[in-house]
């Protein structure tokens, strides 16, 4: 069942859900530049060129994901699922969206295991990570355009969070809410009403009763997980990512000191060279960065270890989107669900600016990396260059230096 959708000035044409999975997919294969990158090509694709969806729908979606936990990628990309189909929607765009970087992560984990390392990752890293600072600086860019436009006030919030960003390293998840609650009292101050009287002898209307074809969709990734847990090390690794994916908010930028202590320090699942590679395995590949979960749940554990640690990963982002989603949908007409949207996406589209900074200081380490990075971002913004490209030169030219 489709929900509600409610109309916008800018209304997206028709298309195939089977389209929308199509372009998904493409993405996952060929979507580099981690989450940032990911959403700027998501608004490029979808709000700008294609016209598929509404700038308001794509703006929700942000917002929702930005007060949820999870990476903001796969989020806003479940959302775009579950506005078409509801949360079988949203479950398959997901399949999608990750399938193609868990094969590629799945694949470079058997090699990697076998080889006992694999330096080329390293040099991989040092052309790409610098080349894809440059992808994400022009997207976070186009996302902060796409949230303020003309408003001076979303423009001090977006300058604020980006600042605070830059200067701690991490991602304030309760200063992006602050902002809401700021434009509401700004823009939509509610009025106190005194509470509706109940019904007859005061009753009531019963609970609402979706029936089962709705919960089935909140059992098949626990139903997924539990399939494939069968030993203790199959199900700490399933619990630290569950763990993991309900506690880590926004880009995707908290995510990496959180599971260096879970996996290094508490577990010793990785030693501290093995965790740096599968981090760069995680940035280096197309899709959301949390794949690199797969990855170390395969060194750990194997295969079973891989498909454990990815589902158990994406779980809580699915459920923080299709959970919230129906309440979101009735109410997101009502201008204090709209004031709230648009000062927590300004704050995250802040937040999101700030993160480059943080991530461009551990990806631009000499004068080598600096030059690619900024020769990247000319050669991208004044050239329609596609990202793939970019991306495989800036690979090969770090195994030529690295």
């Amino acid at each position: 069942m489709r929900p509600e959708h409610s109309d916008n000035a800018d209304t997206p044409a028709p298309v195939g859900f089977a389209r929308v999975l199509g372009y998904f997919l493409r993405l996952g294969t060929i979507g580099f530049g981690g989450p940032i990158a990911t959403v700027g090509y998501m608004q490029r694709d979808l709000v700008e060129q294609r016209n598929w969806m509404a700038r308001q729908d794509f703006l929700d979606g942000v917002a929702l994901g930005q007060t949820m936990p999870g990476p903001l990628a796969a989020q806003v990309a479940m959302w775009v699922g579950y506005l078409r189909r509801g949360p079988l929607g949203a479950l398959a765009v997901a399949v999608a969206f990750i399938a193609p970087s868990f094969l590629i992560v799945v694949t470079v984990g058997f090699l990697y295991s076998r080889y006992a390392g694999l330096p080329v990752v390293q040099a991989l890293f040092y052309g790409i990570a610098p080349a894809v600072m440059a992808i994400i600086t022009i997207a976070a860019v186009k996302l902060v355009r796409l949230t303020d436009r003309r408003d001076w006030r979303l423009w001090a919030i977006s300058a604020l969070v980006f600042v605070l960003t830059a200067l701690t390293g991490t991602e304030p998840v309760l200063v992006i809410i602050g902002a809401g609650l700021l434009m509401i009292l700004l823009d939509a101050r509610p009025r106190l009403r005194w509470p509706h009287r109940r019904g007859k002898d005061g009753e009531q209307p019963p609970a609402r009763d979706d029936g089962p074809s709705r919960s089935l969709p909140f059992a098949l990734p626990y139903g997924a997980l539990g399939a494939v847990v069968g030993g203790g090390t199959l199900l700490a690794l399933g619990l630290f990512f569950l763990k993991t994916g309900a506690v880590v908010f926004g880009s995707g930028l908290a995510i990496v000191p959180f599971l260096r202590d879970g996996v290094v320090n508490q577990h010793h699942w990785l030693t501290q060279a093995q965790f740096l590679d599968a981090v760069a395995m995680g940035l280096i590949t197309p899709g959301p960065v949390v794949i690199t979960a797969g990855f170390i749940g395969y060194l750990v554990a194997g295969l079973p270890g891989a498909i454990v640690a990815t589902v158990a990963i994406f779980t809580p982002i699915y459920l923080g989107v299709i959970v919230p989603g129906p309440w979101f949908l009735r109410h997101r007409d009502n201008k204090q669900v709209k004031a709230f949207v648009t000062g927590a996406t300004a704050a995250a589209a802040g937040a999101l600016c700030g993160a480059v900074v943080v991530l461009t200081r551990q990806a631009v380490t000499d004068w080598t990396t600096a030059a690619i990075a900024i020769v990247t971002l000319g050669l991208l913004w004044r050239f329609k260059i596609g990202e793939p490209y970019i991306v495989v030169a800036a690979g090969a030219l770090g195994i030529l230096l690295h």
